[in-house]
């Protein structure tokens, strides 16, 4: 069970007090309809002000919500906790719902019921919000059928309820940054052992692309390269392992990267500029250090590096919803085939307080954390 708000009181059930929650009952524009077109009451993960997760995050009941003729009633299977997702929480994420809101953004459902003016879905078939849509951690959801996006019920929850943040931004960024030849180019990458890192590597070596992989120093290196290895990276290279004086003598006959990508900043995003050949692009999607990007005068010169930045959110603002659910369709195609897999941990909803702490960093090093509902 959820921690209470304030950690004075033992964990237990919260009941919504509407009363006192007057404009989270508009928000969500809760209606208590006498009629059979409601969805059945549900449990939501919710925060009424900004700050750490672990303090603001607290488990309350919503009544049932009107099935209007447009809607789409969604029982959530799964949700992921990504790090956005507490970045929203924490109020410093560019884009973010006003609390008190529900938490979560990406997710997967089976439709329970629709309303009466929707065709398009049946009760029984698995959807996902997308473009992705705040307050995915509950166990109901009603939206517009516009919101919602028939998949194969044939992949394993777990990577439908993942497919869009993570998995969108690595093939995304493969073929919309530079135009890549499948024989002959390479990247290079840091934070290789994120859910994008990993996803990189294997549409990498889909493509015929080789790939450089960067990974911090930690307990249990060799272990990890093999994991990253069997994925389908080329080489992998802890950051220690590249303080020589020319990185790209350890690339062997793999050619100069022509593209790059950093998630870290500091001096791992250094480390992939190293790399990049002449006129070579890096493509900055995260800052997990919370280091800047600093780049010499001499790349910027004479070896006319090009930096840029990527935001899926951004990318899916613009006409691009149709194009990136055909883009889900591909990679949720490969994940049936058996070619897209990376390291996931289901987690019950009821155990959402240890699921958060590990997404905190709190108990080590662990896999992207998956709320099952």
């Amino acid at each position: 069970m959820l921690r209470s708000l304030n950690h004075k009181t033992p964990p237990l059930l919260f009941n919504f007090n509407f009363n006192n929650l007057t404009s989270f009952h508009s928000r969500l524009k809760i209606t208590q309809a006498f009629s059979s077109a409601v969805s059945p009451p549900s449990k939501a993960i919710i925060y009424e002000s900004h700050g750490q997760p672990d303090a603001v995050t607290k488990l309350v009941d919503i009544p049932g919500v009107k099935v209007k003729e447009n809607d789409v009633c969604v029982k959530m299977l799964a949700a992921p906790i990504n790090p956005s997702d507490i970045n929203r929480i924490q109020g410093v994420y560019p884009v973010r719902p006003e609390p008190p809101a529900v938490g979560g953004y990406e997710g997967v459902g089976e439709v329970h019921s629709v309303g009466t003016a929707v065709t398009a879905f049946s009760p029984g078939d698995w959807v996902i919000p997308s473009p992705p849509s705040f307050g995915t951690w509950q166990t109901y959801i009603v939206k517009d059928q516009n919101v919602w996006h028939k998949v194969n019920k044939g992949v394993p929850m777990e990577y439908a309820a993942t497919i869009t943040v993570n998995p969108l931004t690595a093939l995304l960024m493969l073929e919309d940054c530079v135009t890549l030849n499948s024989a002959g180019d390479a990247i290079v990458q840091n934070g290789a052992t994120s859910m994008v890192g990993q996803c990189v590597i294997q549409l990498a070596k889909s493509r015929g692309i080789h790939n450089i992989n960067i990974i911090r120093d930690r307990p249990g290196v060799d272990e990890v390269k093999e994991r990253l290895k069997d994925l389908g990276a080329d080489e992998v290279f802890t950051e220690s392992e590249l303080e020589v004086k020319n990185v790209k003598s350890l690339l062997g006959g793999i050619p100069e990267p022509a593209l790059g990508f950093n998630c870290v900043g500091g001096n791992s995003a250094s480390l992939v500029l190293k790399f990049l050949r002449q006129g070579g692009t890096m493509v900055t999607y995260g800052g997990m250090s919370k280091k800047p990007v600093t780049v010499s005068t001499s790349a910027f010169i004479f070896k006319e590096l090009s930096l840029r930045g990527f935001w899926l959110q951004n990318w899916l603002s613009t006409d691009k919803a149709q194009e990136g659910r055909e883009m889900i369709d591909r990679l949720l195609g490969l994940v049936h085939e058996g070619k897209l897999k990376y390291k996931m941990e289901l987690t019950p909803f009821t155990d959402f307080n240890t699921a958060l702490d590990k997404a905190l960093g709190k108990l080590g090093s662990q896999p992207k954390q998956v709320i099952k509902f």
